[in-house]
């Protein structure tokens, strides 16, 4: 086999190995992963290289490395919902910056993180002043939560006592074109009722390319 359908193959195989791993391994891995679910996901990458290009390398001792690579999260998944301490220093602890509107300076030492940097955070927030927070905490994701002193927050409908409604989801019901009969049951609506909504807006169902009822029954396209 020529070096370069070599390369070829490897790299479409692995590429499957790697998305069917990801996949076992969980959305987390996208979005909130610890520092040992980092690491992992390097060692995994780099393996997946390594194994694609050194043509010189067995195929099959890239696989047997990337599937105990893998194994290795799942493990140490079990054992950190059975045990906080162990969760605790895989996954790291939240840290607090900001307590009663006061910077907690240490703690952003600890963290590495300038006051710059702080409060950079806080405007993606759409907090402009340290003053204002009640208290921030730097997850262990990375993210910064921020509770606001209570006369900053916005008014809700239970601080003026009113009573409002639930908002349901939205559904969609029409999508390039197609009308999805799953979610037009699920509140109680048919295809007819639909197609005269559809009349009243002076469309017709193929031009739609997305179609969605909210929760007052309301069709918007």
């Amino acid at each position: 086999m020529p070096d370069w359908l070599d390369v070829f193959v490897r790299a479409l195989l692995f590429l499957i190995i790697l998305f069917l791993v990801t996949k076992m391994l969980g959305k987390k891995q996208l979005s909130q992963i610890s520092y040992f679910e980092y690491v992992t996901g390097i060692t995994i990458g780099s393996i997946g290289a390594e194994v694609i290009t050194g043509l010189e390398r067995k195929i099959t001792v890239g696989i047997i490395g990337i599937i105990t690579t893998a194994a290795l999260p799942f493990i140490v998944g079990l054992i950190s919902e059975k045990s906080k301490k162990f969760r605790d220093l895989i996954e790291g602890k939240g840290t607090v910056f900001i307590k009663d509107g006061k910077i907690m300076e240490d703690n952003l030492k600890k963290e590495r993180y300038t006051t710059d940097e702080l409060l950079a955070l806080l405007r993606k927030k759409d907090v402009f002043q340290v003053s204002d927070v009640e208290f921030a905490i730097l997850e262990a994701t990375g993210d910064l939560s921020v509770m606001l002193k209570k006369e900053n927050q916005p008014l809700t409908a239970k601080d003026l006592n009113l009573t409002v409604a639930s908002v349901k989801e939205p559904q969609t019901v029409i999508m390039d074109g197609e009308i999805l009969d799953e979610p037009l049951s699920t509140i109680g609506r048919s295809r007819g009722w639909l197609h005269t909504e559809l009349e009243k807006l002076g469309v017709t169902i193929e031009n739609v390319f997305l179609g969605q009822i909210n929760s007052y029954g309301e069709l918007t396209v």
